[in-house]
Order: C-alpha cells, then structure tokens, then sequence
C-alpha cells in the first residue's frame, strides 16, 4: 500500500509539471496609467468604498502631474482640468467639477481592459484601442462602449447624463438595451424618464471640446515623430513630450538615446521631483518636469563621456513592457541606502552596471543630489526600500470634492448640460423629452444662453477659458423649481466584452475587477466593491 501510495505521489508530481506554467505577466501584474496634465484644482483618492463623493472616511489629496493611476483610485477636478494618458494611446480629459472612478484596469490575454465611472462632471474619452481592447465609461444609467477608434463626451450630473458621439460610432448599454450610435448623434436619459432614451443630434462643440480636439491633434503629431526613433506599436503614453522637450542621437550600440534640452554634462536624472509611497508598489519618483514620466518608470540609463546621462528606451520591441516605480535599483552598504540608475543591461538581484557611476544616498529621509563613490565597499541589492526610508513630500492633503447642480437640456442643437442654481425654474417635460421653465412651457422654444464667470475656489485663479453656462428664458419672470426625484444610485458598469467585439458572439467578462480570463488575480476589489486595491509586484503592458 506504501508503495502504491509513493508511486501515486510521483505520478501527480509529473503530470504538475507537465502543465503549462501560468501568464505570470497577466496573473500577478496591475496597470498602471499616467496622469499627463493637470491645470487648476485637481485631487485624487486612493481608495474608498462605494462612491468616492459619498464616502466620509475617503482621504484626498492634491494630484501631481505624472502620478501613477491604478486600479481603485478616483481623480476629481473642482475649478481644473486633467488629462490622463493609457498605454494604448486613449486619452481621458476631464473638465471642471468633475469625479472619475478607475473602476477597472486590467488585462485579459494580454488586452487592455478599461472600466471608468463617470460620478459626477464632464468627460471626453479619446479610445485607439490594439486588438482586443476593451473601453467603456458608466455615467448614471448608462454604460458607453467603445471598441474601434472613437471619441465621445459623456456629461453626468443630479438629473440625467447624455453622450455625444464626436468621432467614430460607440454603443450605449442601458439595462438590458443596447443601442448604436455614430457620429454626430446624442444619447441622453433622464432621471425622471429612466427607461427613455432620447437619440437626437449631437450638440455644438464650446471651448472644451475644442481644447481637447488641439490636445489630441498635438500629442498624435509629437508622438509620430518620436516614431522615428523608437518603435511605439505597444506603448504610446509619454512619447510625444519627449519629442517636446528634448532631443535624441545616436548612442554607439544602445540606438538612440534622449536628453531633455538644457542638460548639461553634470545633469543627474533624479535632481528634480519628489517621492511617492504607493504601498502596492513602492516607492515611486515623481518628476515634476513635462516629460517625466517614460524616462522614470521604463527603459533604463547610460551615462556617456560625452553627453551624460542618457536615457535610452529599451525594451520597446515587442514582448510585455513592464512599469517601475523608478528606473533605478537600491542598492546598501552596511547602514547606507541609496539608488543607482538603471542600466539597460541589468539583471534582477545582480549589482547595477552603472555602479562605478555612484551611488545616490539616502540622507535625512531625502535623495543626495550628487552621488557618492562605492570605493571598495560591499554593496548588496535591496528588493525594495522601506516605506519609511523617505519623506512623501510630492502630495498634499486636500478637500473632498464638490457636489454641483446641472441639468440637461435638449433642443434643436442637441444635448448638453448647463450649470444651474437650486433655485432655477428650468424643469423636465416628459411629454416633449426637453427642459422647459416651469412657469410657462409653451416659450420653451424661445431661448437665450448667457455666459457667466466661473464659481471659482478660494485661493485658486479661474481657469481661463471655462466659464460656466446658465441658460435663462427671455421674458420669464422667476419661478421656484420643480422638485427633482433623487437620483438612483449607480448601476454597476456593464462587464467587459473581453473579446473586443460588439456583436452578440462577444464574451462578456466577469466581476469588478477580474476579467473573464481571471487575468487580474492579484488585484482585488476597487471602490465599488471592498474600498481598496492590492497589487503585488511590478506591472506589465501588453
């Protein structure tokens, strides 16, 4: 019995072995994308539970320009703008007044899945999706897809949401419904009508689309000539602002290397920014220069005689592109802690080779400037730094976003939702599918829009160029208005049709943060699920 028990061990063991080993890449890796732009007032929050502008114990704080998004987190916009970068070349721009949830970043055989949630503002998403990508954002009552080359507005306040479609064709997935649109058409539900959706044509472009129409044209310019030196096909996010603000030449047997303009031969990569904590992925630099976010979380570093610290885009070619927090490897010698950049050619747990270079040292909780000789001394690799080896000084505490009053009007231009006091008597007739004044319908169709200043908040400068929009009725006295149903609470996003197609054969992914493939097995649960997220090790692009 012993032996046949042995021999039965044995066999399980070999049959084990014999099986493929699993995606490490899809399995245990997270996406990470890029804050690109951030004008004005712009926060974030790291994790919460439910809905970020409902959660009381939420903790936000001020975004800084390059932050790494994951999974979970949630960005908010008062009198500001942002624009976040993905790794296949979509684009979120997110307007004033605005709360955007990363619902999910995942992968599923090496495709992108993106799922946002549009809490409260106005969006426009900019998706040019690689094979089998997934994009979709959830505004209210609704979840628009977008599987080919698009660009759509979504705007989502207290009652109603509509989309307008300004490039391509997307589908809107309402309950059990699903409806086409294509360009130049609008969708919009109302909350007092949630089971109607009103397809009209898309609404005239104001100053927010047109700034996001010179955004995308400029950064598709930019990143084509950056084409000319590094192959792109898999990665795009940050390429166009090397083109920006620097220069490349030929480095002997690296390829092309880049410089930012201005360096001189003693510049250190690492001279300006700050330093940011992210438990589920260490310590991150955050560089506070235009183009700082390529150079310090890909590729690696060469220092030449001649131009000095260079970075070289290595590992662009094909095969996953893994993100680190910092292109650089900590290193320490008995009490000293400190960081040598990267070189293209190090491998993992082996001394850097650009160690003869020096050695950045930790002092006081902050990075030295000017690096120290390794001397003779024996220095070891460190996996990772302690969460307590430096200061976080990059992010401040800041308030929680604030909720804001709009509407939806529908007329002969289409959707678009306007800025309105409580007090507006502009209320919804469900007969018409339109807003009227509540003290008098029948002048509906006689309207005026005037513009009015930004609301702007203490201690910050109006952004220039997004004022907010009131539409008033031309010889209507005021009235109280109508009272709103309160809105119901959000729907959880449509699941991912994991396979990129929008036709009925499609596989449709399952729970919050997990494709269908399982792909996302080491991050669990976001904000709408448990209230935060968990990643272990580095994270891959595919």
């Amino acid at each position: 019995m012993k032996a046949y028990s042995c021999l039965l061990v044995f066999l399980l063991v070999l049959v084990a072995l014999s099986l493929p080993a699993p995606a490490k890449a899809d399995a245990s890796h997270a996406r990470i994308v890029r804050l690109s732009l951030a004008q004005g007032d712009v926060r974030f929050a790291r994790e919460f539970h439910d809905d970020p502008m409902s959660d009381t114990k939420v903790i936000w704080e001020v975004a800084p320009l390059n932050l790494p998004i994951r999974q979970g987190y949630a960005l908010a916009t008062e009198n500001g703008r942002a624009e976040v970068e993905f790794e296949n070349g979509a684009m979120a721009f997110i307007g004033a007044n605005t709360v955007v949830e990363f619902y999910d970043l995942s992968l599923n055989d090496g495709a992108h899945v993106t799922r946002l949630v549009l809490r409260q503002g106005t969006g426009i998403f900019y998706v040019h999706p690689a094979n089998g990508d997934y994009f979709s954002v959830t505004g209210g009552d609704f979840t628009v897809e977008a599987n080919g080359r698009a660009r759509f507005r979504l705007d989502n306040f207290d009652d109603g949401s509509t989309v307008n479609v300004e490039q391509g064709y997307v589908e809107v997935v309402h309950k059990k419904e699903t409806k086409s649109l294509e360009k130049g058409q609008s969708l919009a539900v109302h909350v007092t009508d949630p089971n109607n959706l009103v397809v009209a044509r898309a609404s005239d472009s104001d100053d927010f689309d047109k700034w996001v129409s010179g955004r995308i044209d400029s950064v598709a310019t930019a990143t084509n000539y950056s084409n000319q030196y590094v192959s792109t096909s898999n990665y795009t996010s940050g390429f166009a602002d090397l083109y920006t603000y620097g220069s490349w030449f030929n480095l002997g047997g690296y390829g092309y290397g880049w410089r930012p303009f201005g360096a001189g031969l003693g510049w250190c990569p690492f001279d300006y920014g700050n330093w940011y904590m992210d438990p589920s992925i260490g310590w991150s630099f955050l560089s506070s220069a235009p183009w700082g976010w390529l150079p310090y979380h890909y590729g690696g570093w060469i220092f030449s005689p001649v131009y000095g610290w260079t970075w070289v885009p290595s590992g662009f070619r094909g095969g996953p592109i893994y993100y680190r927090p910092v292109t650089a490897v900590w290193v320490h010698s008995g009490p000293t802690l400190g960081i040598v950049p990267l070189h293209p050619g190090d491998k993992n747990g082996k001394l850097p080779q650009n160690l003869s270079q020096g050695v950045f040292a930790v002092e006081g909780q902050t990075l030295a400037k000017t690096p120290i000789s390794p001397g003779n001394e024996k220095w070891s690799v460190v996996k990772s730094a302690p969460s307590t080896a430096l200061v976080s000084s990059a992010l401040a505490a800041s308030s929680a976003p604030t909720r804001v009053s709009r509407t939806i009007l529908t007329g002969n231009a289409g959707s678009r939702s306007v800025t309105l006091s409580r007090e507006s008597s502009i209320v919804y007739d469900p007969a018409g599918h339109r807003f009227v004044n509540g003290s008098n319908s029948a002048v509906a169709g006689r309207e005026t829009t005037k513009t009015e200043p930004s609301a702007t908040v203490p201690g910050k400068v109006p952004l220039a160029g997004a004022p907010a929009v009131q539409t008033a009725r031309t010889g209507q006295p005021p009235a109280a208005r109508q009272s709103m149903p309160s809105r119901a609470s959000f729907a959880t996003p449509a699941p991912a049709r994991t396979s990129g197609s929008s036709g009925g054969s499609a596989m449709w992914g399952g729970s919050h943060g997990s494709s269908s493939g399982g792909s996302m097995g080491s991050l669990h649960g976001s904000s709408a699920s448990s209230g935060s997220s968990h990643a272990s090790g580095g994270a891959s692009h595919h």
